[in-house]
């Protein structure tokens, strides 16, 4: 495997930066529909509806690469809890104290950690692989479906029929499966050599 690039690479902060304009653009509209200014629903359906998923999976897909940039050579485990506890708990404790009917008990951060946590398990193993488990992640909850299946099994592995109230929800299933498609493309990447070429390039022009 190529060694992995020392420092950031500004291709992926590019990435990263577009998913926070999406995200910004996406709550800023669910805003102006809480307080009246927008018709009730509107950013949960239709093509909001594609467009909150679009940016949750750029998260989803993009944390996938961090887990490789940070972790591919080696697990540095002392970082990797912190970041862990701190993404995890965050959210809920907030939406708890404010919204404690409709808190926030499987959103996009839990969704990141325990993705995190699966990863390792494919962190070392060849991107094929990594994409073939990303592949069933994805696919099981159609699966499921198809087969009329609805186990009685905890609301956030996302297999189950059942429902409750939240704020936000990305369960395991097929949520997972983008953060390991992310993670199989940046460990491809790197086989390839293509992170070294990433980490030269730039966006040029003072505006930009």
């Amino acid at each position: 495997m190529q060694a992995i690039p020392r420092g950031r690479i500004a291709a992926i902060d590019y990435a990263r930066t577009v998913a926070l304009l999406g995200m910004a653009v996406y709550h800023f509209t669910y805003d102006l529909t809480v307080f009246g200014a927008l018709p009730p629903g509107m950013a949960s359906q239709g093509v909001w509806r594609d467009f909150a998923r679009l940016v949750a999976g750029s998260f989803l897909a993009l944390s996938g690469v961090s887990l490789f940039l940070a972790h591919g050579q080696g697990l540095r485990l002392r970082p990797f809890l912190r970041r862990l506890a701190l993404v995890a708990g965050a959210v809920s404790l907030a939406t708890w104290v404010m919204m404690p009917d409709f808190f926030v008990f499987f959103g996009i951060l839990h969704s990141i950690a325990v993705s995190s946590v699966i990863g390792l398990a494919v962190l070392r193993a060849p991107g094929v692989v990594t994409l073939l488990a990303a592949a069933l992640f994805l696919a099981l909850p159609a699966v499921f479906r198809a087969y009329g299946l609805s186990p009685d099994w905890p609301v956030w592995l996302g297999l189950s029929d059942l429902n409750r109230p939240t704020m936000d929800f990305e369960p395991v299933f097929p949520w997972t499966g983008v953060f390991l498609a992310g993670l199989g493309v940046a460990q491809l990447t790197a086989r390839l050599g293509g992170l070294n070429a990433l980490s030269r390039w730039r966006l040029r022009g003072g505006r930009v």
